[in-house]
Parts: structure tokens; C-alpha cells; sequence
């Protein structure tokens, strides 16, 4: 499971392929990727943004960023953690993501960055 941690919010990542929802023959492979954000800090943080480089075996490079994750913008206790499931589509079956997450301390609106882990999307049968 790949992890980091950036100025004491850890971030962690699995992936799933979702078979029934791809179509190889047309080129469209879909994967779901669950996160979870620990505040292993001692400061309250509120995830304002995020922004994801996608890269696929083709080539094609993609950059999405936008206001908080799936319609919402935690706000995390130290201690506390917050899970998502979000999912991503490729055409090559293979690929990697990478980001961050613009976030936000409480107590004196100071803003910092936290990386998202890089984790490869990979169609089971391409492990061979």
C-alpha cells in the first residue's frame, strides 16, 4: 500500500480494477482507488483542494484539480482520519497517478501542500 507523509498527514492508497465496468475491446479499463487521510499532527486541518497527474501507457498525460475530494472538504482532528473511494478510467489498461492535497491549517488559515503517494492502476492479467 503505498504511504507518505507530509508535515504529519499520512496518506494511503489501494486499488482495485473494476472489471464489469471495462470494456478492453474498446479500450476502456476503469479502476477504483480508495484513500485514507490520517492527522498524525497536532493542528486541525481542512482539505481544501486536490490535484492529480494521471498518466497513462499510451502517453496521454491528464491533470485534474479541483475544490476538495468527492464533494467534500474534510476537516480533521488530530487523531482523526477520512476515507474515499473515487475511481479512474485508462485506455492502455496501465498507468500510474500521483498528487496532492491543498490543505489548511485551522487555527491560523496557514495552507500547505501534502503529497498523495504514486501508485500504479494495472489490469490483473497484465502481471504475467
Amino acid at each position: 500500500m503505498p504511504t507518505t507523509t507530509t508535515q504529519g498527514v499520512t496518506v494511503s492508497v489501494t486499488t482495485n480494477y473494476l472489471p464489469d465496468y471495462s470494456s478492453p475491446g474498446q479500450e476502456h479499463f476503469v479502476f477504483a482507488y480508495k484513500i485514507e487521510i490520517r492527522n498524525n499532527s497536532e493542528f486541525t486541518v481542512k482539505l481544501l483542494r486536490r490535484h492529480w497527474h494521471i498518466h497513462d501507457a499510451n502517453g496521454v498525460v491528464r491533470e485534474v484539480e479541483g475544490e476538495g475530494v468527492v464533494g467534500r472538504q474534510p476537516v480533521l482532528e488530530p487523531g482523526e482520519a477520512h476515507q474515499y473511494v473515487s475511481g479512474c478510467n485508462l485506455k492502455s489498461g496501465v498507468g500510474k497517478m500521483r498528487g496532492t492535497y491543498l490543505m489548511e491549517r485551522v487555527a491560523n488559515g496557514q495552507e500547505f501542500n501534502v503529497e498523495i503517494p504514486e501508485f500504479t492502476l494495472m489490469v490483473p492479467y497484465r502481471l504475467n
